[in-house]
């Protein structure tokens, strides 16, 4: 992760701030040998990454020796930021920074600790290991953690937590400890229960800190539900209040699986030109370590398939499988699979897809990890101007341009069964979006996309037909008064004239379809580029390249030609090419939903009697017309206040008006 600082005050493997997200996250600092320094925890990793990087005559001695000893910063997304206090955990442990340490009281770990050996039993928070008979969990990295788990579960098993001299005092006197009067201590000496209860609440603390089973919440909720009904209304509300403490663990213990369970798990994010995968390696229950990568794909292999050789791939080297491999997909040759990796093993190898509960939601990070991992792959790759360049370059010669396409304007066009058909123009100029340029596109009418595009492409080069010069600055400037700058994704009205008006051409309407492009690019095959050729060629505008991009093969049309430009599927071309036609679509669609979203409101509001709260509820209860019209009357009918006539208004208008569906 490089780029350039400041000259007197940065380090060279800064991160943009453009790249490193605002999830929670784990982050870590490596040396020029890949050896961990430090490893910390946040809930907004671009916000605490960005301390580190402050003027270095600014940071704490130790932080400022830690960074200026660091080579390179990882960081690692995580669904919450208690999964990533788990996940610090569990590094911190299996790494041993060396700055972690230092920053410790006695460069040693808290740990939860049982007293077992003790008449009483007592559960402590302690950095002194070897106590006799004693029962550890942990470690954890900082104290507070460690304290505030301690707080839930004792909630949850009510059992001993004072001093031994407190009890040994309060059973001698009969008079409970301090602790136990203020309700922080329930061992024997409070009166409430027996020595024998009490390490019968203490074994079922153990054992529930050694499997941690959810099912315990279904258990407290079940007997708070039977204490209630038989009017038993304080043990229903001591059930309640162990149900949230058993809910709070559990939303703190998220990345932990049980003991015993041993699996790799793989995230993956692809597209047509490239895949990131992150893998997490579970051993323990905890996750011991990962890997990411990121691969360019010469073939655009569907994703069982991929998997099989992301697999095949990870355990090539010296790594060795888990007794499980969880993936999102499972490929088509799993047994074989499953053989190969038991050969690697030498036990059994089982390959699954997690569905539901902790595994699931473990594959769900990973695969948020690899999405995040994509993304960083594709930015850096489009921000480097050496790359940019060379792909410019790329498409000059592919398309036999005279210069290289500066700058790119990309169209595209959506709508949902023939309605709402709206288009996009994105620009790139050098390489980068343009999006203070991008402009959206309302068709009233169209007989098919290709007539779409013929119109779209008929309007913007309007623009071009009665060139101004700006005698300022000597660009090439249009007038005309259609499709404003939308300035990102915030939506205007648009026209749907094509005309160009005769009026003066002011500095405000210069700043409209401003510059010339050096190349237009459509979203789709032959028939698209067809048709936009015809719209140029009507146009009268002379030395514009145009070319199409087919998604299914990734080719590249021209006008007139018989067969497709097939660019390498590792090059920065096509990757360029990939990048502004998935920009067109998300910019189309995105303006598209809006509309129908519009639309749908405005259907509804048109049916007597049905106000905008009724029409909320509506779409909040089914999620769309189409789920509204697939449904029944007395479906309808039970949404908060819509009754029987109203619902029977409401299923008529639909019906017979024809309303379509969203897909």
């Amino acid at each position: 992760m490089s780029t350039a600082l400041s000259k007197n005050e940065g380090v060279p493997y800064r991160p943009k701030a453009g790249e490193i997200p605002t999830a929670p996250g784990v982050y870590r600092f490596l040396d020029a040998d890949g050896r961990v320094l430090y490893v910390g925890k946040a809930k907004n990793l671009r916000a605490r990454l960005s301390n580190y990087f402050a003027p270095l005559s600014s940071l704490h001695e130790r932080t400022r020796r830690m960074v200026l000893s660091a080579a390179s910063v990882e960081w690692t997304v995580v669904a919450s930021d208690v999964e990533a206090l788990n996940l610090e955990i569990t590094w911190i442990n299996e790494l041993k920074p060396p700055f972690n340490v230092r920053f410790k009281d006695d460069k040693s770990y808290p740990y939860l600790v049982v007293t077992l050996a003790d008449e009483a039993p007592r559960a402590m928070v302690s950095r002194k290991r070897g106590i006799p008979g004693a029962r550890y969990f942990g470690p954890y990295p900082k104290m507070w953690a460690v304290t505030d788990m301690l707080e839930i579960l004792i909630k949850l098993f009510p059992i001993r937590t004072c001093k031994d001299s407190d009890y040994r005092r309060a059973m001698a006197t009969g008079k409970p400890c301090f602790a136990g009067q203020i309700g922080r201590c329930f061992g024997p000496c409070s009166g409430k229960v027996t020595i024998e209860g009490h390490r019968a609440n203490v074994d079922r603390f153990v054992a529930f800190m050694q499997n941690q089973d959810p099912r315990i919440m279904r258990d407290l909720e079940r007997e708070m539900r039977g204490a209630a009904e038989v009017q038993d209304y304080e043990t229903a509300a001591r059930k309640r209040d162990q149900l949230q403490a058993a809910t709070a663990f559990f939303e703190k213990s998220a990345v932990v699986l049980g003991d015993r369970v041993d699996l790799d798990v793989f995230g993956i994010e692809h597209d047509e030109l490239a895949a990131a995968v992150h893998l997490f390696m579970v051993r323990g229950g905890r996750i011991r370590g990962e890997r990411s990568w990121t691969v360019d794909k010469e073939l655009d292999v569907p994703l069982g398939e991929l998997i099989g050789f992301v697999v095949e791939n990870a355990y090539g080297d010296d790594l060795t499988s888990a007794r499980e491999v969880v993936v999102p997909e499972l490929p088509d040759d799993a047994e074989a699979l499953e053989t190969w990796l038991g050969g690697l093993a030498g036990r059994n190898v089982r390959v699954r897809v997690a569905q539901r509960g902790a595994k699931a939601q473990l594959l769900a990070t990973a695969t948020q990890n690899a999405k995040q991992a994509l993304m960083l792959y594709k930015t850096r790759r489009s921000a480097d101007f050496t790359t940019r360049s060379q792909a410019l370059e790329d498409i000059q010669e592919a398309l036999g341009m005279a210069e290289a396409p500066l700058r790119i304007e990309c169209f595209d066009v959506s709508h949902l069964s023939g309605t709402n058909i709206v288009a996009s123009m994105v620009v790139f100029e050098d390489g980068l979006a343009r999006k203070d340029e991008y402009r959206r596109f309302t068709i009233p009418s169209s007989t098919d996309d290709t007539d779409s595009i013929r119109q779209v492409l008929t309007r913007r080069l309007a623009y071009l037909a009665r060139p101004e010069v700006d005698a300022t600055s000597g660009d090439l400037r249009t007038g005309g008064d259609d499709e404003a700058p939308v300035g990102g994704d915030s939506e205007v009205p648009v026209g749907g004239s094509s005309e160009v008006p005769d009026a003066a051409v002011t500095p405000e309407r210069r700043r409209k379809f401003a510059y010339r492009p050096n190349l237009l690019v459509v979203d789709g095959g032959r028939p698209q580029v067809a048709a936009a050729a015809r719209a140029l060629e009507e146009s009268g505008v002379q030395g514009i390249y145009l070319c199409g991009i087919a998604k299914r093969l990734e080719e590249i049309w021209t006008p007139d030609a018989d067969f497709p430009v097939i660019l390498p599927r590792n090059s920065d071309a096509l990757f360029l090419f990939q990048r502004i036609r998935d920009e067109a679509h998300r910019f189309a669609i995105t303006h598209q939903r809006q509309r129908r979203k519009r639309d749908i409101g405005t259907v509804l509001s048109e049916v007597p009697g049905l106000g905008p709260a009724r029409v909320k509820e509506l779409l909040r209860h089914f999620g769309s017309v189409r789920r509204l019209r697939a449904a029944s009357l007395s479906d309808i009918a039970e949404v908060k206040g819509i009754g029987p006539t109203l619902a029977a208004t409401v299923h008529t208008h639909l019906h017979a008006d024809g309303v379509s569906a969203p897909r």
